[in-house]
């Protein structure tokens, strides 16, 4: 009878503890993987690959990213070719049948983004960092967020139907203090429409677009390509000429060139994050802006 007990016993635990398992969602990145948080919450167990102080366009391919995909319900992909180098070697070497292209476990971020900076030719390594599709930065531009969290529900939905209605009330609710947040941000920088700046890469391009800034130029000539002295040259006296104001710097990125032009030309440096948990003030979405909207505004104070 004892034994019997402890069987039914095992067998309820076991039940339990399926019922209640969570999703294992991967998330390329972790702006892609602040966003899964809140609209699974409880429901899911998020890992994002890239770290949020690196350049995501070079991440190093771990064999733990592939233990990680192997076990993964879901696989968060950027798109528009951001984790082209590196990303899908791990894919193929995970084996794993339900985040592969094309299957609900598969999500692609930038489905229903429009990119900017589409190439308008065909491109060579000649031309740097070149992203054929666009500019893979959208997350940066915080409407973007809504329309990713939007896809993110559905194809939850999908793949764990018994919770769509939690997925649901969640994405409701984070779309609409998102939508009072962007009120107050766009509010915030109102003020300083149309300001100048030069950023280090192309990375601010959605972020310029949504809050009205003019970017007039980059530190790195070519995309992905160090700046050079020559390009440097030409770019002070520009900057000078149309008063550029702020240089935006990625955390990541190396000081010493844009010190140099910001004593140059007078412009303020102001260094961001460029993904939640970048700065211990970031840890999601929401509060990531927040800070940099704060930097921004107290830098062209």
């Amino acid at each position: 009878m004892k034994i019997k007990w402890c069987f039914c016993l095992l067998i309820v635990v076991g039940w339990v503890s399926i019922a209640h398992a969570k999703l294992n969602i991967v998330a390329t990145t972790p702006d892609l993987g602040a966003i899964a948080k809140e609209i699974g919450r409880d429901k899911v167990e998020v890992t994002s690959i890239a770290k949020p102080t690196e350049d995501p366009h070079f991440v190093d391919a771990k064999p733990s990213f592939i233990v990680k995909l192997n076990k993964a319900d879901m696989l968060i992909d950027g798109g528009l070719q951001l984790e082209s180098g590196w990303l899908s070697p791990l894919v193929q070497s995970a084996r794993n049948k339900k985040i592969l292209p094309g299957t609900p476990g598969c999500v692609v971020a930038s489905t229903g983004i429009l990119p900017l900076e589409i190439a308008a030719t065909e491109t060579t390594r000649a031309m740097g960092d070149i992203h054929p599709c666009g500019n893979p930065h959208y997350m940066l531009d915080p409407a973007n967020g809504k329309i990713f969290a939007a896809q993110l529900c559905e194809q939850l939905c999908q793949i764990d139907k018994e919770n769509s209605g939690y997925y649901k009330e969640n994405v409701k609710n984070f779309t609409q203090r998102l939508d009072r947040k962007l009120a107050e941000w766009q509010k915030a920088v109102e003020p300083f429409r149309g300001t100048k700046v030069v950023t280090y890469h192309k990375t601010f391009s959605y972020f310029a677009q949504r809050f009205n800034l003019n970017v007039v130029g980059e530190l790195e000539q070519k995309p992905g390509i160090p700046p050079s002295p020559t390009h440097i040259n030409g770019l002070v006296p520009m900057m000078k000429n149309e008063g550029v104001k702020l240089i935006i710097v990625e955390e990541f990125r190396e000081r010493k060139t844009p010190e140099f032009v910001a004593s140059q030309t007078g412009a303020k440096i102001v260094i961001l994050p460029i993904m939640a948990g970048g700065q211990k003030e970031t840890e999601d979405y929401l509060s990531f802006f927040d800070y940099t909207i704060g930097k921004i505004v107290s830098a062209l104070k």
